[in-house]
């Protein structure tokens, strides 16, 4: 866990929770402001193909909600900065309002096949997309650009690394193809073999051999 997630996240009443439950709590030296992405979370981040965004309402409510592309879409635009684009969707607009009324997000990114996970909280702003093309260039490729109408923009407060426990490892189509392509392949050789033998016999049965 990097310093500043873990000042964030541990309120007095988190630590007394964590007396009550295990006769003591953590200390919380004072920490930066940020803690930058390293290459490990930007490796990862990189890798993924999907992640949830947690935002806070006025109200107190959190609303999470799932945002999936190519593996990329989640741009790393520096140690301290992330963006994606946003397409075209069911026009609620419930992260957007939000964000016009508080900032922070929390983010949550999972390697279901690695039983690893990664959390990051953050500052977001969103941006017209229209109004900004070099930007809008850099955070999509030429045909999500036309679905594309905001820009989300996160600067990273900090991050944390979770353990695997409790993690089921899950597979996408495309990873499940991958794993299983070698016995199509020895399926399909060992098919062809068969289908020769059979022709063989079924020819031999046709015109048996004289002695």
């Amino acid at each position: 866990m990097a310093g500043r997630y873990h000042e964030v996240m541990f309120t007095p009443p988190v630590l007394e929770a964590q007396r009550h439950a295990h006769g003591g709590a953590a200390s919380v030296p004072p920490q930066p402001a940020n803690d930058p992405l390293g290459e490990d979370e930007a490796a990862f981040i990189r890798e993924r193909d999907s992640f949830y965004l947690a935002t806070v309402s006025p109200t107190g409510w959190t609303y999470l909600q799932h945002r999936g592309g190519e593996a990329g879409f989640l741009r790393v635009l520096g140690p301290g900065r992330l963006g994606f684009a946003d397409y075209q969707g069911n026009r609620q607009l419930i992260s957007t309002g939000r964000l016009g009324a508080d900032d922070r997000v929390s983010l949550f990114l999972m390697d279901y096949p690695q039983r690893t996970r990664l959390k990051i909280i953050g500052h977001a702003s969103v941006l017209d997309a229209r109004e900004h093309p070099e930007l809008l260039a850099s955070l999509a490729g030429p045909r999500e650009r036309r679905i594309t109408e905001r820009l989300f923009l996160i600067d990273v407060v900090s991050f944390d690394w979770n353990c695997p426990k409790h993690i089921t490892p899950r597979y996408t189509a495309a990873e499940v193809n991958a794993s299983v392509a070698g016995l199509h392949a020895r399926i399909r050789e060992l098919e062809g073999a068969l289908a020769a033998r059979t022709e063989i016999s079924a020819n031999q049965k046709q015109n048996p051999t004289k002695v």
